[in-house]
Protein backbone atom coordinates (compact mmCIF):
# COMPACT_ATOMS: atom_id res chain seq x y z
CA UNK A 1 0.00 0.00 0.00
CA UNK A 2 2.77 2.26 0.33
CA UNK A 3 4.12 1.65 -2.41
CA UNK A 4 0.87 2.27 -4.45
CA UNK A 5 0.51 6.05 -2.18
CA UNK A 6 4.27 6.97 -3.64
CA UNK A 7 3.71 6.12 -7.01
CA UNK A 8 0.52 8.45 -6.80
CA UNK A 9 2.74 11.06 -5.01
CA UNK A 10 5.59 10.69 -7.75
CA UNK A 11 3.38 10.71 -11.05
CA UNK A 12 1.19 13.41 -9.16
CA UNK A 13 4.68 15.50 -9.12
CA UNK A 14 5.23 14.56 -12.90
CA UNK A 15 2.39 15.81 -14.41
CA UNK A 16 3.12 14.19 -17.41
CA UNK A 17 4.40 11.06 -19.01
CA UNK A 18 5.40 12.93 -22.68
CA UNK A 19 9.34 12.08 -23.48
CA UNK A 20 9.33 13.64 -26.82
CA UNK A 21 12.26 15.89 -25.51
CA UNK A 22 14.44 13.16 -25.25
CA UNK A 23 16.82 12.36 -27.67
CA UNK A 24 17.02 8.65 -28.44
CA UNK A 25 16.31 5.95 -31.17
CA UNK A 26 15.13 2.70 -30.63
CA UNK A 27 16.16 -0.92 -31.96
CA UNK A 28 14.05 -3.71 -31.73
CA UNK A 29 15.15 -7.02 -31.24
CA UNK A 30 11.88 -8.53 -30.61
CA UNK A 31 8.89 -8.28 -33.20
CA UNK A 32 5.67 -7.03 -30.98
CA UNK A 33 5.21 -3.39 -30.83
CA UNK A 34 2.19 -2.70 -28.18
CA UNK A 35 -0.27 -0.40 -30.31
CA UNK A 36 0.39 -2.47 -33.21
CA UNK A 37 -0.98 -5.44 -31.56
CA UNK A 38 -4.27 -3.23 -30.42
CA UNK A 39 -4.71 -2.28 -34.26
CA UNK A 40 -4.74 -6.43 -34.82
CA UNK A 41 -7.49 -6.71 -32.44
CA UNK A 42 -10.03 -3.55 -33.05
CA UNK A 43 -11.72 -2.21 -35.53
CA UNK A 44 -13.61 1.26 -36.55
CA UNK A 45 -16.29 0.59 -33.95
CA UNK A 46 -14.60 -0.99 -31.13
CA UNK A 47 -14.77 0.49 -27.43
CA UNK A 48 -11.31 0.62 -25.96
CA UNK A 49 -10.37 1.39 -22.25
CA UNK A 50 -6.65 2.39 -21.88
CA UNK A 51 -5.69 2.27 -17.98
CA UNK A 52 -2.65 3.81 -16.46
CA UNK A 53 -2.87 6.50 -19.33
CA UNK A 54 -0.81 9.10 -17.92
CA UNK A 55 -0.43 12.54 -19.61
CA UNK A 56 -2.44 10.68 -22.48
CA UNK A 57 0.47 11.48 -25.03
CA UNK A 58 0.88 7.73 -25.98
CA UNK A 59 -2.94 7.40 -26.88
CA UNK A 60 -3.31 10.87 -28.87
CA UNK A 61 -0.39 9.96 -30.82
CA UNK A 62 -0.19 6.44 -31.28
CA UNK A 63 -3.62 4.62 -30.69
CA UNK A 64 -5.43 2.99 -33.66
CA UNK A 65 -8.89 4.73 -35.33
CA UNK A 66 -11.38 3.19 -33.36
CA UNK A 67 -14.92 3.83 -32.60
CA UNK A 68 -14.07 5.71 -28.71
CA UNK A 69 -11.36 5.55 -25.98
CA UNK A 70 -11.97 5.91 -22.64
CA UNK A 71 -8.56 6.58 -20.63
CA UNK A 72 -8.38 6.40 -16.88
CA UNK A 73 -5.02 6.84 -14.68
CA UNK A 74 -5.66 7.90 -10.40
CA UNK A 75 -3.75 10.68 -10.66
CA UNK A 76 -5.88 14.22 -11.03
CA UNK A 77 -2.70 15.95 -12.27
CA UNK A 78 -2.17 13.55 -14.57
CA UNK A 79 -6.08 13.41 -16.33
CA UNK A 80 -5.44 17.21 -15.59
CA UNK A 81 -2.58 17.14 -18.10
CA UNK A 82 -4.36 14.50 -20.78
CA UNK A 83 -7.46 16.91 -21.31
CA UNK A 84 -5.12 19.55 -21.99
CA UNK A 85 -3.28 17.16 -24.39
CA UNK A 86 -6.72 16.50 -25.79
CA UNK A 87 -7.60 19.86 -26.89
CA UNK A 88 -4.20 20.21 -29.05
CA UNK A 89 -5.19 16.64 -30.64
CA UNK A 90 -9.07 17.53 -31.28
CA UNK A 91 -10.11 13.91 -30.91
CA UNK A 92 -13.67 13.99 -30.61
CA UNK A 93 -13.68 10.12 -29.13
CA UNK A 94 -11.22 10.26 -26.75
CA UNK A 95 -12.54 10.56 -22.91
CA UNK A 96 -10.25 10.99 -20.13
CA UNK A 97 -11.27 10.52 -16.36
CA UNK A 98 -9.54 9.79 -13.15
CA UNK A 99 -10.27 6.55 -11.72
CA UNK A 100 -8.37 3.76 -9.98
CA UNK A 101 -7.12 0.63 -12.07
CA UNK A 102 -7.45 -1.62 -8.85
CA UNK A 103 -11.17 -0.68 -8.47
CA UNK A 104 -13.05 0.28 -11.79
CA UNK A 105 -16.21 2.19 -11.31
CA UNK A 106 -17.71 0.58 -15.01
CA UNK A 107 -20.53 -1.93 -15.67
CA UNK A 108 -19.76 -5.51 -16.45
CA UNK A 109 -18.78 -6.21 -19.91
CA UNK A 110 -18.41 -2.85 -21.41
CA UNK A 111 -15.64 -2.79 -23.29
CA UNK A 112 -14.18 -4.86 -26.61
CA UNK A 113 -10.75 -3.74 -25.55
CA UNK A 114 -8.43 -3.43 -22.31
CA UNK A 115 -4.85 -1.75 -22.88
CA UNK A 116 -2.39 -1.46 -20.20
CA UNK A 117 1.03 0.01 -20.91
CA UNK A 118 3.74 0.18 -17.57
CA UNK A 119 0.97 0.41 -15.24
CA UNK A 120 -0.99 -1.70 -11.98
CA UNK A 121 -3.62 -3.82 -13.01
CA UNK A 122 -6.41 -5.54 -11.66
CA UNK A 123 -7.17 -8.76 -13.68
CA UNK A 124 -10.51 -9.47 -11.81
CA UNK A 125 -11.57 -5.94 -12.77
CA UNK A 126 -10.69 -5.91 -15.84
CA UNK A 127 -12.14 -9.72 -16.66
CA UNK A 128 -15.30 -7.96 -15.08
CA UNK A 129 -15.76 -5.51 -17.73
CA UNK A 130 -14.66 -7.24 -20.77
CA UNK A 131 -16.88 -8.54 -23.43
CA UNK A 132 -17.24 -11.87 -24.09
CA UNK A 133 -14.26 -12.57 -26.66
CA UNK A 134 -12.48 -9.23 -25.61
CA UNK A 135 -9.29 -8.59 -25.32
CA UNK A 136 -6.76 -7.05 -22.56
CA UNK A 137 -3.23 -6.05 -24.47
CA UNK A 138 -0.34 -5.79 -21.49
CA UNK A 139 2.82 -3.91 -21.94
CA UNK A 140 5.03 -3.93 -18.44
CA UNK A 141 8.57 -3.62 -17.37
CA UNK A 142 10.64 -6.75 -17.18
CA UNK A 143 12.60 -7.51 -14.02
CA UNK A 144 15.50 -8.10 -16.23
CA UNK A 145 15.27 -4.52 -18.23
CA UNK A 146 18.00 -2.45 -17.99
CA UNK A 147 19.91 -5.24 -15.96
CA UNK A 148 23.40 -3.71 -16.33
CA UNK A 149 22.40 -0.04 -15.12
CA UNK A 150 20.65 -1.52 -12.22
CA UNK A 151 23.65 -3.73 -11.65
CA UNK A 152 26.06 -0.56 -11.32
CA UNK A 153 23.90 0.54 -8.87
CA UNK A 154 22.78 -2.02 -7.04
CA UNK A 155 19.00 -1.66 -7.14
CA UNK A 156 16.26 -0.77 -9.32
CA UNK A 157 12.66 -1.55 -10.44
CA UNK A 158 11.90 -5.20 -10.04
CA UNK A 159 16.02 -5.70 -9.01
CA UNK A 160 14.68 -7.46 -5.75
CA UNK A 161 11.62 -8.92 -6.70
CA UNK A 162 11.51 -13.13 -6.15
CA UNK A 163 8.64 -12.93 -8.91
CA UNK A 164 8.61 -11.01 -11.82
CA UNK A 165 5.62 -9.09 -12.26
CA UNK A 166 5.61 -10.59 -15.88
CA UNK A 167 4.95 -13.82 -14.16
CA UNK A 168 2.27 -12.74 -11.58
CA UNK A 169 0.67 -10.91 -14.45
CA UNK A 170 0.48 -13.99 -16.25
CA UNK A 171 -0.37 -16.51 -13.46
CA UNK A 172 -2.98 -13.86 -12.36
CA UNK A 173 -4.93 -13.82 -15.90
CA UNK A 174 -5.35 -17.54 -16.54
CA UNK A 175 -6.62 -17.91 -12.53
CA UNK A 176 -8.89 -14.98 -13.63
CA UNK A 177 -10.69 -17.27 -16.47
CA UNK A 178 -9.06 -15.73 -19.66
CA UNK A 179 -9.34 -18.65 -22.24
CA UNK A 180 -6.13 -17.57 -24.26
CA UNK A 181 -2.74 -15.95 -22.68
CA UNK A 182 0.36 -15.36 -24.42
CA UNK A 183 3.24 -13.66 -23.13
CA UNK A 184 6.44 -12.33 -25.15
CA UNK A 185 9.66 -10.84 -23.64
CA UNK A 186 10.95 -7.86 -25.86
CA UNK A 187 14.18 -6.62 -26.41
CA UNK A 188 14.82 -3.29 -27.21
CA UNK A 189 18.15 -1.30 -27.74
CA UNK A 190 17.93 2.43 -26.53
CA UNK A 191 20.47 5.03 -28.10
CA UNK A 192 20.81 8.03 -25.75
CA UNK A 193 21.92 10.54 -28.08
CA UNK A 194 23.76 12.36 -24.83
CA UNK A 195 24.22 12.31 -20.83
CA UNK A 196 21.81 14.83 -20.45
CA UNK A 197 19.35 12.94 -22.68
CA UNK A 198 19.54 9.25 -20.37
CA UNK A 199 19.36 11.35 -17.24
CA UNK A 200 16.41 12.78 -18.08
CA UNK A 201 14.83 9.49 -18.82
CA UNK A 202 16.14 8.21 -15.91
CA UNK A 203 14.40 11.82 -13.95
CA UNK A 204 11.16 10.64 -14.65
CA UNK A 205 11.22 7.25 -14.74
CA UNK A 206 11.78 4.88 -11.87
CA UNK A 207 14.03 2.54 -13.71
CA UNK A 208 16.41 2.93 -10.64
CA UNK A 209 13.88 3.43 -7.71
CA UNK A 210 11.45 1.34 -6.73
CA UNK A 211 8.81 4.04 -4.67
CA UNK A 212 10.64 3.98 -2.09
CA UNK A 213 10.78 7.06 -2.20
CA UNK A 214 7.97 9.60 -1.79
CA UNK A 215 8.15 12.45 -4.39
CA UNK A 216 9.66 12.82 -7.65
CA UNK A 217 12.41 15.58 -6.15
CA UNK A 218 13.64 12.62 -3.36
CA UNK A 219 14.23 10.38 -6.85
CA UNK A 220 16.28 13.25 -8.02
CA UNK A 221 18.61 12.69 -5.03
CA UNK A 222 18.66 9.02 -5.45
CA UNK A 223 20.79 9.13 -8.67
CA UNK A 224 24.61 8.76 -7.94
CA UNK A 225 26.34 11.01 -10.28
CA UNK A 226 29.35 8.98 -10.09
CA UNK A 227 27.99 5.95 -11.06
CA UNK A 228 26.44 7.57 -13.93
CA UNK A 229 29.24 8.85 -15.19
CA UNK A 230 31.03 5.11 -15.18
CA UNK A 231 27.58 3.96 -16.64
CA UNK A 232 27.88 6.33 -19.87
CA UNK A 233 31.63 5.68 -20.08
CA UNK A 234 31.21 1.98 -20.52
CA UNK A 235 28.34 1.87 -22.92
CA UNK A 236 28.68 5.14 -25.06
CA UNK A 237 28.74 3.73 -28.80
CA UNK A 238 28.75 5.64 -32.16
CA UNK A 239 24.61 5.77 -32.24
CA UNK A 240 24.50 7.01 -29.01
CA UNK A 241 24.71 5.32 -24.82
CA UNK A 242 23.78 2.10 -25.02
CA UNK A 243 20.59 1.04 -22.75
CA UNK A 244 19.45 -2.32 -23.16
CA UNK A 245 15.68 -2.66 -22.71
CA UNK A 246 13.81 -5.28 -21.81
CA UNK A 247 9.89 -5.26 -21.84
CA UNK A 248 6.81 -8.04 -21.56
CA UNK A 249 3.79 -8.16 -23.40
CA UNK A 250 0.23 -9.90 -22.88
CA UNK A 251 -2.62 -10.60 -24.79
CA UNK A 252 -5.37 -12.61 -23.01
CA UNK A 253 -8.63 -12.88 -24.74
CA UNK A 254 -11.75 -13.52 -22.23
Amino acid sequence: MQSQTNELKYYSSIKNWDFEDINYEEEYLTNWKFFEKISELTNKNSLCLDIGTGGGEKVLRNYPNVGMIIATDFSKEMISTAKENLKKYKKENVKFCVMDNVKMTFPDELFDLISARHTVINVKEIYRVLRKDGYIVIEGIHKNDCQELKDLFGGGQGYHDEESISEQDYKDLINAGFSKVNKVIISINEYYKSDNDLMALLLKTPILDDFEEGSFEEHIKSIDIKLFNEYVKKFKTEKGILLKRVLYGIIAQK
